[in-house]
């Protein structure tokens, strides 16, 4: 089995785990997610198999949608609903859909988030979640993301109560945080905030209802249908540019051969992905850095 399996990750494992299940599942040694989800977040889990292990970098940089919910009137230690409660405030008045949609508004773009203490972000070699077990907090890199759209999804006008949680979508690039997203928020709102749930409906062009449970793989696994809701790897690489070759270029493919670049792909920076005649992914290749005209092999998928 080389390709991508699209999992349904369940709240309450870790990504890590996920892999491991389909690992046995499957009875495959290589495996490995391309974009890990928080043990309490659900949703769409890529996960490449055998040969596609090889491709996951080219994945995990994809754009994710998820949907959520924010809840002001109180902070937590992790961000999110499982963590302690640091600091709470009722909600003393109405704040209008406009306010609200204003500060997502302000929030679109490129901006700049600090990760959380409890994150898996390193600094001086060991992870933040491993120093804020240790009651420690320590000075945290600022990092610029993109959100391309935050929006909200309640269609009530005035919200009220002495908390109140909303819902919301947003898109965004790799390595934002959106739970800090939704702190941010209760921030420009006025109030401390968590956020409460999350599912990630989209990694790429992979959406929520494609995926398959952990329990419906089983089934599938035990009546021997599993491999057909692998993803081949040239549709999981979708995105980068595709070049047909013959069979005898093929095996010259094979063996990691120098290959004359396409007068077509001279404008092309990053990788093609090289296909045979039935168009199965052979490989990926690169333009040669220091031999004009030729490229060479960057990943090849053949045995």
């Amino acid at each position: 089995m080389d390709g991508v399996l699209l999992l349904h990750k369940p709240k309450g494992m870790t990504s890590h785990d996920c892999v491991a299940s389909v690992r046995r599942l499957l009875g495959v040694k290589k495996a490995g997610h391309t974009g890990t989800l928080d043990p309490n977040v659900s949703g769409v889990l890529p996960i490449c198999l055998g040969k596609a292990t090889r491709i996951a970098e080219f994945l995990t940089g994809a754009t994710k949608t998820y949907e959520g919910e924010v809840t002001l009137g109180a902070a937590t230690t992790t961000e999110d609903a499982d963590g302690d409660i640091i600091a709470a405030r009722p909600i003393e008045r109405a704040i209008a859909r406009a306010e609200i949609e204003a500060v997502l508004d302000s929030l679109t773009g490129e901006i700049e988030q600090t990760p959380p203490m409890y994150s898996a972000v390193k600094v001086g070699g060991k992870k933040l979640y491993e120093y804020a077990r240790a009651g420690l907090e320590v000075e945290r890199p600022v990092r610029r993301v993109t959100i391309y759209e935050l929006k909200l999804l309640d269609e009530r006008e005035q919200f009220t109560g002495e908390t109140v949680s909303f819902r919301f979508r947003v898109t965004c690039s790799k390595g934002t945080y959106v739970r800090t997203l939704a702190v941010t928020i209760g921030e420009r709102l006025g109030y401390p905030a968590h956020m409460s749930d999350l599912v990630r409906t989209a990694s790429g062009p992979f959406r929520l209802e494609e995926c398959v449970t952990l329990a419906e793989l089983a089934r599938r696994a035990a009546d021997g249908t599993a491999a057909s809701l692998i993803i081949p790897i040239e549709r999981a690489l979708f995105h980068l540019p595709k070049y047909q070759i013959n069979d005898k270029v093929a095996e010259k493919v094979k063996n990691g051969a120098l290959l004359r670049l396409p007068a077509f792909f001279e404008q092309v920076d990053g990788p093609i992905v090289l296909v045979s005649p039935e168009r199965e992914a052979l490989a990926l290749y690169v333009k040669h850095p220091t031999r004009p005209g030729l490229m060479k092999p960057l990943k090849v998928f053949g045995s």
